[in-house]
């Protein structure tokens, strides 16, 4: 029984015990002094997505991965690199999911092109249907 209280306590105390204890990032939630490095810092943040939350940019996101990204993004900025470059390391870093616009190569050109052909099936299906009808109602007639 003990042996049975005991892991019990560990299973409710292990995810108190394994809050981050890192400070936050230097940039996470700070503004760079230069307000031209700034606003491009704020929209490359606004393109890139939070890995955690995954429906967020990282501009909109509380989660400590995003301000670490934020803060890597506005020091970045601020050494002199371009928004382009920056985008260039992280999708090297992270992959092509982490832009809301991903470039097109061997991986992702399924996810360019699908939109045109679900379309295309749409258009072709709707078609049949609307020559079912038609030709069930002069058969009806």
């Amino acid at each position: 029984m003990t042996r049975f209280l005991c892991l019990l306590a560990l299973l409710f105390t292990a995810p108190v015990m394994a809050q981050n204890a890192l400070p936050a990032s230097p940039y996470a939630h700070r503004q760079l002094d230069d307000p031209a490095q700034e606003e491009k810092a704020r929209s490359l943040m606004e393109e890139l997505r939070c890995l955690k939350c995954q429906s967020q940019s990282i501009a909109d996101s509380d989660a400590p991965m995003a301000g670490d990204m934020r803060s890597q993004v506005r020091e970045r900025i601020a050494a002199g690199a371009t928004p382009e470059e920056v985008r260039s390391w992280l999708i090297e870093r992270y992959g092509d999911w982490v832009t809301y616009n991903p470039p097109v190569n061997a991986v992702t050109w399924p996810l360019w092109i699908a939109p045109g052909v679900l379309l295309i099936l749409a258009i072709w299906l709707a078609r049949g249907l609307f020559r079912r009808r038609k030709t069930d109602q002069k058969d009806a007639g």
